[in-house]
């Protein structure tokens, strides 16, 4: 039977507390942990084992939203392990290593995870390089690394470059928790398990897609990071831009991990790279009215806390199909949806009014909260010569699969790590390419005098002049997806 040790640096932090010890830890109660396994958290504090089998249940009882098997608890918490230590301590490392060789006794496989801020990712991998943690001798090893990957190119470049002169592409899993979500790998299901989806899914019959991840909530005390990132380096270099390439990308050759990579790689690189003026002129950046009186945040900030972008893809697939993409803050709802939006008929052959307002078709794939798709076509309305009324299709996930059906993004992306599938985590070449897309929006917006930021109230879908960025072409956003 195989020993597997997961290995969560960072462990005393948010995320490990939220996210991944529940994750782990239901992973165990539906008996997906194969085999012999160890869990063991460094950090810096000086916790006890207890301390941290404490903590952690505490955090499972608050966050993780399923009844717990206080019988599998039991047996899970004795898998718990910690050690107090500095990754830039070469020595703690030692410490590792020996405690690691004590509880695995012989061969075994190792996951690496990187719960830290950014700028210990380096040092962590570098003093895992030294003491040998890495080699693979007796079972594989797997590090996997929290975003951001980066500030802007250079610094991804820098650390691709730093990290992998310990480790093979093959060993590095860039998590990306967006893509572990149930509705998002369900893109690929409705488009390529679905014929009547593909042959229309081209510039030949799709208008424009719109890509909404909006947020009700503000900084909620992550001031501190939020107020250097703003929302084109938080949410688009990961989150939005990942959404486009499910929907633009060309089937894969097969479901490996390195095919579907490939074709995502493949739509970013013929996204259009804008100059200054095409910027200006395709992209709406904005701050919610009361961001910089928010504790922590400077008095001067020109950070976004709302992006609307209008990206194009020039390949023959997707020539001339506007991409827009939206996110913000304090906005009037939590949701993440994709709206396929179609062009109308190229003729109408019934009696309509002069002034009739014909709707097309749309395609929307509700991410959250309203999971499922919907598809809203046109139907004659009763009684009448020839007016028509939109009506739609619906599939929800609570209604086919029941409520609470939908698992932890968290869950599904460790265990893939475990089971070394990489497809839903990003490889080098991609977190670069994206990058090289919004280094320049970036650096165009801030220069403040030139291009001031939309101010929009709070509550509210964003800045005026993001809707009026697609009214230049005839369009306007939509809800696609409501509370049914």
């Amino acid at each position: 039977m195989s020993t597997t040790t997961i290995v969560i640096f960072g462990i005393s932090g948010d995320l490990a507390r939220r996210k991944l010890i529940p994750a782990l830890f239901n992973l165990f109660q539906k008996d997906r942990l194969e085999g012999n396994f160890n869990i063991v958290g460094f950090a810096g504090r000086s916790w006890t084992d207890q301390e941290l089998k404490k903590i952690a249940r505490e955090g499972i009882d608050k966050f993780a939203g399923y009844p717990v098997d206080n019988e599998k608890w039991r047996e899970f918490e004795n898998k718990l392990h910690y050690i107090s230590g500095k990754f830039q301590d070469e020595n703690a490392f030692v410490l590792l290593a020996n405690t690691l060789e004590n509880l695995e006794n012989g061969s075994a496989n190792r996951i690496f995870y990187l719960a830290t801020p950014p700028g210990f990712f380096t040092d962590i991998i570098v003093n895992l390089g030294k003491t040998g943690q890495i080699e693979e001798e007796n079972g594989w090893r797997r590090v996997v690394i929290e975003k951001p990957f980066g500030t802007d190119l250079e610094s991804a470049k820098k650390l691709n470059h730093d990290i992998l002169k310990v480790l093979r592409e093959d060993q590095i899993y860039r998590i990306d928790h967006y893509l572990g979500k149930e509705t998002v790998q369900n893109i690929l299901i409705a488009r390529f398990a679905n014929t009547i989806f593909e042959p229309v899914w081209n510039r030949n019959y799709i208008s424009n897609v719109q890509i909404t991840v909006a947020e009700k909530v503000g900084l909620e005390h992550r001031a501190g990071y939020y107020d250097t990132v703003g929302v084109v380096r938080d949410m688009f270099q990961n989150h939005l831009l990942q959404l486009m390439s499910l929907v633009a990308m060309e089937p894969p050759a097969s479901h490996k991990a390195n095919d579907q990579r490939d074709e995502k790689v493949k739509v970013l690189k013929a996204v259009r790279k804008f100059t200054p003026e095409e910027v200006r002129k395709y992209s709406v950046l904005g701050q919610y009215r009361g961001y910089k009186e928010e504790d922590g945040v400077s008095e001067n900030s020109q950070t976004p806390t709302y992006a609307a972008i209008q990206f194009f893809i020039d390949n023959w697939r997707w020539q001339g199909v506007p991409f827009y993409l939206r996110s913000g803050k304090m906005l009037t709802g939590k949701m993440s949806e994709i709206v396929i939006q179609f062009k109308c008929p190229p003729h109408l052959m019934f009696p309509l009014p002069e002034d009739y307002k014909f709707t097309s078709n749309t395609l929307s794939l509700c991410l959250q909260p309203d999971e499922g798709i919907h598809l809203k076509f046109e139907t004659k309305v009763p009684d009448t010569i020839a007016e028509t009324k939109s009506v739609d299709l619906e599939y929800h996930y609570e209604n086919v699969f029941g409520q609470n059906s939908i698992p932890e993004a968290y869950e599904r992306l460790l265990l893939d790590a475990l089971l070394g599938d990489a497809a839903l985590f990003t490889r080098s070449d991609r977190s670069e390419l994206a990058w090289e897309i919004l280094d320049p929006i970036i650096s165009t917006w801030q220069n403040a005098d030139e291009n001031p930021l939309a101010i929009y109230e709070q509550g509210s879908w964003g800045p005026e002049e993001a809707d009026r960025l697609l009214q230049k072409q005839g369009n306007a956003w939509i809800r696609g997806c409501g509370n049914h």
